[in-house]
């Protein structure tokens, strides 16, 4: 007789902040899963342009496909702003962007990886949901150390030794870089994603939303932004070349 478990559907649950490689990840769950459910969280950031975003967001992705508008589930928002309460970072306070002592950039959010996933989990439980999805890469990063292959493998060994599940943390942004990510998105749901993810997401650090560059809106200047704007540059340059 087999001891193994039994095999259960796949229900994903997708860390999504409103950002490119969070709806990126979105269209990857939405194309592997039957049914799909979005999780974002309010941990007091010091802009709140991709919380005021995400609903249209989510709106036109479902317009978009009519299959992924039958995939797409709920949309659980958290508040998390005991992150902002116990850390003093620049995204959590009016503090110019800088690097810090220990090497790490003070964009970097101390455990906010971590206390996400562990709050996903802990809905994805409650929802029967197995599958957390995350938009963290350790290609083209800031080198948060939260956002590594080995944190995420660790964090799943001890969620699931914690609370007796099966989840997997699926990442599929990790080995790839911003201009692979562009591609990413246009093989899963061609130009019309791409143009989707340029003018409706996103990622800038400062909350800047006014000019539409290139690449997308954003201040043009911060870390998140030059590497969006590298990515897309890099992507426009491959396809031209085909």
């Amino acid at each position: 007789m087999s001891t193994s478990l039994p095999q259960l559907p796949r229900r994903a649950l997708v860390l999504f902040s409103g950002g490119q490689d969070s709806t990126t990840c979105l269209a990857w769950a939405l194309s592997r899963y039957e049914h799909v459910e979005t999780i974002g969280f309010d941990y007091g950031q010091r802009h709140a342009i991709e919380l005021t975003l995400r609903p249209t967001l989510l709106d036109t992705i479902r317009a978009y496909n009519p299959q992924w508008d039958k995939r797409l589930g709920i949309d659980h928002m958290i508040d998390l702003s005991l992150i902002a309460q116990i850390s003093d970072t620049a995204l959590t306070s009016n503090t110019a962007i800088a690097m810090q002592k220990n090497g790490l950039p003070n964009t970097f959010v101390p455990g906010r990886n971590l206390i996400f996933m562990q709050v996903a989990a802990t809905v994805a439980y409650r929802r029967e949901l197995n599958v957390l999805v995350g938009g963290m890469c350790e290609t083209d990063f800031s080198g948060y150390p939260d956002c590594r292959d080995d944190t995420m493998k660790a964090l799943q060994v001890a969620m699931n030794l914690g609370m007796a599940t099966q989840l997997k943390i699926e990442t599929p942004l990790m080995w790839i870089d911003k201009a692979q990510t562009w591609e990413l998105a246009e093989a899963l749901g061609g130009d019309q994603l791409v143009e989707l993810i340029r003018t409706e997401t996103h990622t800038c650090y400062l909350g800047e939303r006014g000019t539409l560059h290139d690449w997308g809106h954003g201040c043009g200047t911060c870390p998140a932004c030059a590497l969006r704007a590298r990515g897309y540059q890099q992507y426009t340059q491959l396809k031209l070349a085909v």
